[in-house]
């Protein structure tokens, strides 16, 4: 089977595993999701979700959907505290078990990303990226990928990059599924998620940055 992006295993193959599986799944989940969904509200306020702008495929932006980890406390000039200070105990449990971001799945299910493939990266980093790093997004982005499973946020910036231009190059059904299958070793493992703090990584300033 031919591999890479807009083949018939990425068009039509893929996309039909992607909304099979995540509908699946976020009916199987249901209780837990709404379980999660009320201890975030009470722990954390409203709104329940965190929503970021992040770049899709052929640099489309989408908002991205995960369960909120931090609080909105802020000091006494209204200024929000750190994100370290904000993070709550359950917050830090959820992103350590990957739970955060179950409700991805909805961006999965309405086309915005794929079960697997380059993690969506934020929307202002496209102005940033070389014409070669600009390639990442020939792929739908993934729930989970080639850098999840090689080190996720432990990784440089530039070790990133090559990883997604691995997966570009060999994508297909046995990449997927051994990507697939590594995941739930990685996240019942809980590797590579902690690059000092939470699952923050430095941002992407652009070329030289990536290198270093």
């Amino acid at each position: 089977m031919p591999r890479g992006p807009g083949t018939f295993y990425d068009r039509v193959i893929k996309r039909a595993f992607d909304v099979t599986v995540a509908s699946a799944a976020v009916a199987a989940l249901s209780p837990m999701l709404v379980g999660i969904a009320i201890v975030v509200r009470r722990k954390h306020g409203s709104p329940v979700f965190f929503r970021q702008r992040r770049t899709g495929r052929h640099c489309a932006p989408f908002d991205i959907l995960k369960f909120r980890t931090m609080t909105n406390e802020r000091d006494a000039y209204g200024a929000l505290l750190p994100d370290r200070q904000r993070t709550t105990a359950f917050g830090r449990w959820l992103r350590s078990t990957s739970l955060d971001e179950l409700p991805e799945l909805v961006n999965v299910i309405r086309g915005e990303m794929s079960l697997v493939g380059p993690r969506p990266l934020l929307h202002h980093y496209v102005a940033r990226y070389n014409e070669e790093q600009k390639r990442r997004h020939e792929c739908r982005p993934g729930l989970t990928g080639w850098v999840g499973v090689n080190g996720r946020n432990t990784t440089t910036w530039e070790e990133r990059f090559e990883m997604d231009r691995y997966y570009r190059e060999n994508l297909g059904p046995w990449l997927d599924a051994r990507i697939l299958v590594r995941t739930v070793l990685t996240v019942i493992g809980r590797r590579g998620i902690d690059p000092g703090f939470a699952d923050q990584m430095p941002e992407f300033m652009g070329i030289e940055a990536a290198r270093s």
